[in-house]
């Protein structure tokens, strides 16, 4: 987003703090499936976008228009962070259709938070991710953008219904969606470290060989937690072709001390010869 932008979703997001400390779990929830909704009749109608982010026209009357289309089919909380979200400044059409759909997910993320269950979320958001990625044919399936929304987001639901929260589900049909403009494998990705920031941690994403064990883990999280300053949640993944080390990106930070990498470097080397 561009610094109006920046500016204008700073403050629905602090409208949303303020509003999540007082709310249950359930209504937080709600208000999330509500701000997706919204997001996504923005995507369908790039009229309606334009003239929700139009500068000639004041900030209420802006909200005033999205509160009279809306009516009564949305809650009044959520009423209520809309208007502050579309009378704000915006850069861009498609920066306030990406303001509202991650203001989505934001809520999602404050019910689990306020039931305790973020945590959870955030591994089964990132454990989902790596079956879909070890799965070809799967993976294929989901990331088909000419394929029916609805019909993916039955098959997600059906392969997570009664083994993941009901917030992890809603937050994988965003996936699908398309969050934020990303492909699916990339939108899950960014779902995992935006519930892992409302955690106030970083995530960092291994690859080994073979599996770490607990200690081996903790003991790399709280360097790596002493070298940024900030708590560390460690995302292991498991692929037997880096043959040995470990390899850790942070961020853009690429830590690569795998056997596999030092064989190819050695490969590259003696090419040059």
């Amino acid at each position: 987003m561009q610094a109006a932008s920046r500016e204008s979703y700073a403050v629905a997001t602090e409208r949303l703090d303020t509003y999540a400390r007082g709310a249950e779990p359930a209504k937080l929830s709600a208000t999330g499936d509500d701000l997706g909704s919204v997001a996504a009749l923005l995507r369908r109608e790039p009229r309606l976008r334009r003239a929700l982010s139009d500068p000639a026209r004041s900030g209420e009357d802006r909200a005033a228009l999205l509160g009279t289309l809306l009516g009564e089919r949305v809650s009044a909380d959520t009423r209520e962070l809309l208007g502050v979200l579309v009378a704000g400044r915006w850069s861009a059409p498609s920066e306030l259709l990406d303001a509202t759909e991650r203001l989505g997910v934001e809520a999602l993320l404050a019910s689990a938070d306020r039931a305790g269950e973020l945590g959870e979320v955030e591994d089964e958001l990132f454990r989902f991710g790596q079956v879909v990625a070890a799965d070809p044919g799967l993976s294929s399936v989901l990331a088909d953008a000419n394929s029916p929304l609805a019909r993916r987001a039955e098959l997600t639901g059906s392969l997570l219904s009664g083994k993941a929260n009901p917030v992890t589900i809603r937050l994988v049909e965003m996936a699908l969606a398309g969050f934020g403009g990303r492909s699916f494998s990339a939108g899950m990705t960014r779902l995992v470290e935006l519930a892992a920031d409302r955690r106030d941690r970083q995530v960092a994403y291994v690859t080994v060989a073979a599996p770490l064990a607990d200690d081996e883990e903790r003991r790399l999280g709280a360097k790596l937690a002493e070298l940024y300053g900030r708590e560390v949640t460690v995302k292991q993944t498991v692929d037997p072709a880096v043959l040995g080390g470990m390899s850790v990106q942070v961020g853009s930070d690429l830590y690569d001390g795998t056997i596999l990498r030092q064989l190819t470097d050695t490969r590259n080397a003696l090419a040059k010869r």
